[in-house]
């Protein structure tokens, strides 16, 4: 989920998220030393059924006050030497802040 408001907090995404499916967990990524969200997250529902339908309600929707752009998020081997010497993977896509599913 991209260009959600930085004043976004998970229980916000839960609140408008839940009503497609069941939520299996919701992360912001925050700066690592001024810990303000990034303004993008990610939902990951049990179902891809279940996220392929908020994805296709929620796309556009203005949240905030900013339109916020919903996708699917595709998992992608980690490409820093951090992560390559035993790291765990992450997200990663064309367009960060995607929806899992």
């Amino acid at each position: 989920i991209d260009n959600i408001s930085y004043q976004t907090a998970p229980q916000d995404l839960r609140r408008l998220f839940e009503k497609y499916g069941e939520i299996g967990d919701i992360h912001i990524p925050r700066d690592r030393y001024t810990k303000q969200s990034k303004g993008f997250g990610f939902v990951r529902f049990y179902s891809r059924r279940d996220a392929e339908y908020a994805m296709d309600r929620m796309d556009g929707r203005w949240v905030d006050g900013r339109e916020i752009r919903v996708a699917m998020a595709r998992y992608e081997r980690p490409i820093d030497e951090r992560s390559r010497n035993g790291g765990s993977g992450g997200y990663r896509s064309s367009r960060r802040g995607k929806l899992a599913g």
